[in-house]
């Protein structure tokens, strides 16, 4: 049997984590936002929204780390998958283990006959079971290492459940600032054209003006006024979203009562790394790997169901009862036990390829998610260059916009023009406006995604910063978590790594 012991091996196959051929010839430059080392800006990713230099936004996002309800649900799932690695690792011991008792007490009272005579007496019995299946196929060390990797996956997931937050967090939060100063801008021009709109109106009273010039002016201005209730309601829509996303109820969010101003200036972007290492880092893709690694070793699980289980069994027993001349008897009871599901009809042989169908589209997912990473990342950066060109242009655009208006008034005024002049310069002055601070809020959004595509927003965390401590006091009250709710995480290599084989 140590013989047998020692030659257990591990059927299935072992897990390679799939190569992304095209990769390695990927070398692009994000349309020139990848610089030399030496004229790279240092950024830790991590932090990715400092680079805003707003306090508001950093409170904000660290807020949400505390209390988003998705994070916290992500890291729970990670305290479940330590469990589930826990019970798989338990399959290295005896697999039964059971104590049985029994008492029984028999009165027997007799009629008729010679001599009838009653009777009573006890019985006990007791019996401990056991039974443990050496792993000779590699059935539970495959399990182990499928928990593993799911568990490993868990933890990358609940990182990029950080990223996706970091990224919302600030996306609301300068949509919320865009649609503020929007509100401010239809305000300032109904605000002109409500004066061109009166002053028409005196002329047209004192007989100078037409009706036609009336009319439009009026047109001008509640057109304008009309959109400021949307816009209103677009801010408070605004304002509820970002309070779900920090655990608060609708409207509870005064951090915002500070926005002010007008949208932050960025500088132009520059990465540090190379686009295919920094996409491989993302957790997603980590996630996508983890699972695939997850996926290999359960084929090795069900292959292994082709082959004998030899467990040990084994049982200790007692028994005695109360009659004077009664013995009590104790045995001892141990032997090999063989199973072997000889036939099968095919039931084996198809769930082994099920696996194996599962492991592909597993693959699938992981060669899929890299290259829709990729996309994400070249999307994002050509709007981020493309923006930025688009802003200079509006810029410019703006301020002639401004003086156009100016002159339209200056001549109308003068007599030089008619008054169709000056509602031509307060349309366009207006639409220029809007587009050109919309332009602004999608170059800071198109940031946003860029940091976002390459994996930036995440922190290692603790187990105590994964669930808040009230949360694993009440669960502590419930069951007994023993060192799960304070062990430390393990580090996370990737699946081919060394920490990649952490055992609970």
């Amino acid at each position: 049997m140590v013989l047998a012991l020692n030659a257990c091996v591990t059927v299935g196959p072992d897990f390679e984590e799939p190569d992304v051929a095209w990769l390695n010839d990927w070398q692009s430059d994000l349309y020139g936002q990848i610089g030399e080392p030496e004229q790279q800006t240092r950024t830790d990713l991590r932090f990715w929204t400092q680079l805003f230099n707003d306090p508001v936004l950093n409170e904000l996002v660290e807020t949400a780390r505390r209390e988003n309800p998705s994070l916290r649900i992500a890291g729970l799932r990670v305290l479940e998958s330590r469990a589930l690695l826990g019970i798989a690792g338990s399959s290295r011991y005896p697999q039964l283990q059971q104590v049985s008792s029994a008492v029984a007490y028999v009165n027997e009272q007799q009629s008729g006959g010679q001599a009838p005579q009653d009777q009573s007496l006890a019985s006990y019995q007791a019996a401990f079971d056991f039974g443990w299946e050496p792993d000779f196929w590699g059935r539970f060390s495959r399990a182990i290492e499928s928990a593993n990797a799911a568990y490993f996956a868990s933890i990358t997931s609940q990182q990029d459940v950080q990223v996706l937050l970091s990224a919302q967090v600030a996306d609301l939060y300068f949509a919320y600032w865009t649609t503020l100063i929007r509100v401010d801008i239809a305000e300032r021009n109904a605000g002109i054209q409500k004066r061109s709109f009166e002053i028409t109106e005196k002329i047209y009273e004192a007989g100078q003006g037409s009706e036609l010039d009336l009319q439009q002016a009026k047109t001008q201005y509640l057109a304008t006024l009309s959109t400021i209730p949307d816009l209103e309601a677009t801010l408070i829509k605004l304002q509820n979203a970002l309070a779900a996303l920090l655990g608060r109820t609708p409207g509870d969010v005064p951090e915002l009562e500070s926005v002010k101003g007008e949208l932050p200036a960025v500088e132009p972007v520059v990465i540090q790394g190379i686009p295919a290492q920094l996409l491989l880092r993302r957790p997603d893709i980590r996630t996508a790997a983890w699972q695939i690694a997850a996926q290999s070793a359960q084929i090795g699980v069900a292959k292994a169901d082709y082959y004998p289980a030899i467990t040990l069994l084994g049982s200790i027993g007692w028994a005695a009862n109360s009659l004077d001349a009664s013995p009590d008897t104790a045995s001892l009871v141990v032997g090999p036990a063989l199973t072997w599901n000889v036939f099968d009809y095919g039931r084996i042989r198809n769930n082994v390829r099920l696996q194996d169908a599962r492991l592909q589209q597993s693959i699938e997912i992981f060669q899929d998610s890299v290259l829709q990473a990729a996309r994400e990342i070249d999307d994002a950066a050509i709007s981020v260059v493309k923006t930025g060109e688009q802003q200079r242009v509006l810029t410019d655009s703006l301020r002639a916009a401004e003086r156009s208006l100016e002159l339209a008034n200056t001549r109308y005024q003068e007599g030089y023009a008619d008054f169709q002049r000056v509602l031509d310069a307060q349309r366009a002055l207006f639409a220029q406006a809007d587009r050109e601070l919309i332009n602004r809020s999608t170059h800071i959004s198109a940031i946003i995604a860029l940091y976002r595509s390459i994996g930036g927003g995440w922190t290692d965390m603790s187990v105590e910063q994964l669930v808040p401590e009230p949360v694993r006091d009440e669960m502590r009250d419930r069951t007994d978590w023993g060192d799960l709710l304070s062990e430390p995480l393990p580090s996370d290599d990737g699946p081919s790594g060394e920490s990649g084989t952490h055992n609970e």
